[in-house]
Parts: C-alpha cells; sequence; structure tokens
C-alpha cells in the first residue's frame, strides 16, 4: 500500500502541474484583462466588455487606441501604460510569468488580489467558514437522511412505498437549486407569504451582543434555507447507490448462509450487510464533501447573499484577478488531488481486502 500512495502522490505534480499550464494557457487568448479594465474605468467606460459588444455608431479608432493594444487607452500616455504593465508582471513574456508564478507557489506565496490590496491566502481564510458550512452541513444532512431511506427502500424493493420515494427523490433531483433557492426566498425569506428566515447573510448584525447559545441558533436560522436548496438535489444519487448497493449484497451467498443458521433479520442487515454494502458510500464521503464544498455553492451565494469562496472565485473571473483565480485554482486543485487519495485509503480502512497495489499489477 505505501508503494502505491507513494505513486499516487508523485502523480499528483505533473497533474498539478498540466491544471495550471492549460488554465494559463487559456488565458492569455480571453479578452478584457486586469489592465484594460482599469484603463476602461479611468475612461468611464465602466465595464471593459462593452467593447466587445460591437455597439453601434462606436468607430474603431474609440474602441482601440492607435498606440495601444488596451481598450479605452486612447488619450492617455504610453508611460502609463506601460508602468500598469510591470506593475502587474505583463512586462515578461508569458512563459516567464508563469515559471515565476509556480515557482512562487512552491514556496506558498501566491500574491496578493489585485483590487482588494490582500493576500490571496487571507482572502480564501476570510471567506473559507462560509463554504464549509455549506459543504459540511449539506453532506452530513445528505448522509443522514439518504442512508436510512436508501436501506429502508431495499427492504421494501418493488413496495409501494420504494416506488413513491423513488419519484419524489428523482422529481428532486430534477429541480435546479437556484430555482429552489428562489422558491423558498419567496415563501419564507419575506417574499410574498411568510418572513420566517433572514433573506441574507449568515449572521445578524448584532452578533456580537448575543449569548452562546444565541450565536448558535441565530447561526443555524441564517443558514437553514441555503442549506436546503444546496441538499434537495443531493439525496437522489446517495439514496440509490446505497439502496443498489444492499440489494446486491443481500442476495449474496454469506446472507443465505446467516439467514440460515438462524440469525434475525436485523442481525443479518446490520451485521453483516451493512458494512459490506455501506464500503462505497462511506469511502466516498470525501469525495462527496470536495464536489459540494467547491462546485455547488456558487449560484446558492450569490442568492442568499453569503460571501463564500464561490461568489469569490465568480467575481475574481469577472474582473481579471489572476492571483485570485490561479492562487485559488492551485490550493483546490491540490486539495482535490489529495482528496482522491484520501478516498482511495478511506476504501482500505472500510474493507482490508482491498489492495490497490494487486489491482495495479
Amino acid at each position: 500500500m505505501g508503494a502505491y500512495i507513494l505513486r499516487r502522490l508523485l502523480l499528483v505534480i505533473p497533474t498539478l502541474l498540466g491544471i495550471m499550464i492549460v488554465n494559463f494557457t487559456l488565458v492569455q487568448f480571453v479578452p478584457g484583462g486586469p489592465i484594460e479594465q482599469i484603463l476602461a474605468q479611468m475612461q468611464g467606460e465602466g465595464d471593459v466588455f462593452a467593447g466587445f459588444a460591437g455597439g453601434e455608431g462606436a468607430p474603431a479608432e474609440e474602441t482601440f487606441g492607435s498606440d495601444s493594444e488596451y481598450i479605452g487607452a486612447r488619450g492617455l500616455p504610453k508611460e502609463f501604460i506601460e508602468e500598469l504593465e510591470k506593475e502587474f508582471g505583463f512586462d515578461k513574456p508569458p512563459v516567464e510569468r508563469f515559471l515565476t508564478m509556480m515557482g512562487n507557489y512552491l514556496t506558498l506565496d501566491f500574491g496578493e488580489s489585485y483590487f482588494r490590496s490582500i493576500s490571496v491566502i487571507d482572502l480564501v481564510l476570510e471567506k473559507m467558514p462560509v463554504s464549509i458550512s455549506l459543504g459540511l452541513w449539506s453532506t452530513l444532512i445528505a448522509y443522514l437522511v439518504s442512508i436510512p431511506l436508501g436501506i429502508r427502500k431495499a427492504i421494501k424493493d418493488g413496495s409501494t412505498f420504494d416506488t413513491w420515494t423513488s419519484g419524489t427523490i428523482i422529481v428532486a433531483y430534477a429541480i435546479p437549486g437556484f430555482l429552489f433557492a428562489i422558491l423558498l426566498l419567496v415563501l419564507f425569506a419575506g417574499g410574498s407569504y411568510w418572513q420566517i428566515f433572514p433573506l441574507r447573510g449568515l449572521t445578524s448584525d448584532n452578533w456580537d451582543s448575543l449569548s452562546l447559545f444565541g450565536k448558535i441558533a441565530d447561526y443555524f436560522w441564517h443558514i437553514a434555507l441555503p442549506i436546503i436548496a444546496l441538499t434537495i438535489s443531493a439525496f437522489a444519487t446517495l439514496t440509490l447507490l446505497t439502496k443498489n448497493s444492499f440489494l446486491d449484497e443481500i442476495k449474496k451467498q454469506y446472507v443465505m448462509t446467516a439467514r440460515a443458521k438462524g440469525l434475525s433479520e436485523r442481525k443479518v442487515l446490520y451485521g453483516h450487510v451493512f458494512r459490506n454494502a455501506m464500503l462505497i458510500v462511506i469511502a466516498g464521503f470525501p469525495a462527496v464533501f470536495i464536489g459540494v464544498f467547491f462546485g455547488g455553492s456558487i449560484i446558492i451565494e450569490t442568492i442568499f447573499s453569503l460571501d463564500g469562496l464561490g461568489r469569490l472565485g465568480f467575481e475574481a473571473a469577472v474582473a481579471r484577478d489572476y492571483p485570485v483565480i490561479f492562487g485559488t485554482l492551485f490550493i483546490f486543485g491540490l486539495m482535490g488531488l489529495v482528496v482522491g487519495i484520501i478516498s482511495d485509503l478511506m476504501y482500505v480502512l472500510v474493507d482490508p481486502r482491498i489492495d490497490f497495489e494487486k489491482r495495479e499489477g
């Protein structure tokens, strides 16, 4: 197992390097960089991307200055633009910029945001509590509901209960998360119906003056609707996976042998079947959590005005804040690869019979 882990760790390096190369290369061809953003704002154009929309009646010389490749540069001194390029590091060729960036990342120097005057690490740490809250609670609730429900569906396979619950979770899976989030806001957050939950934020304005119990209650009061919206589609896959795992195990010979020995059905299910059936479900927990943590919260954070990593990534992409984009890409890419290794270790921990080295051989 040690040799397998070492190979996987060594594979992290070229994989992460490939991710960074591909994304860095793509960014070189994307219009509207940080310098263009600043120049457009200085010229009073507001949004640099308006220049790419092909507005009617805009002469070409008003979009692209004769002495510069940047949008909005017309009328500005060339020395000023060169100074901006030097400040942002764009006076150097792309290959040199990439190598410098990766060298800094190896020393955990992720730079500073172009537009926020704060280091990327501090910015990530500032936004992380919101995303951790969403990812952790969504994953835990999904597991706590889906596993018992999946077991019950396996025991009642083919019954009316199985049919109706399958229909319900599939419908819930089909509902877009953002649409369900808006529905929750309209119904329960001061829309056209009830004002039960707060409209936005993770805490109330008087958070600091609340007691410990009051802070806990206020936290769950604020996070209830976002968690429901984020979790609603997670039940289907996990429930059906649990059900199918149980059905596969129930049909195996050792289960029939246990029943023939006179063991109760409960003892058979939870003493023998459960551990084997839950292998894939339990071992996949790290990957599920990371998936919810990174991929499922962008729209939810925006709708509920939660300042987390999802919104941070979106705003950085729009503003072309390259240190934030590439810094978070490196950090989260590394975390994702490490979590893949942890998932494999979880399989071995849950079922020692699994040997990845023999499988590779």
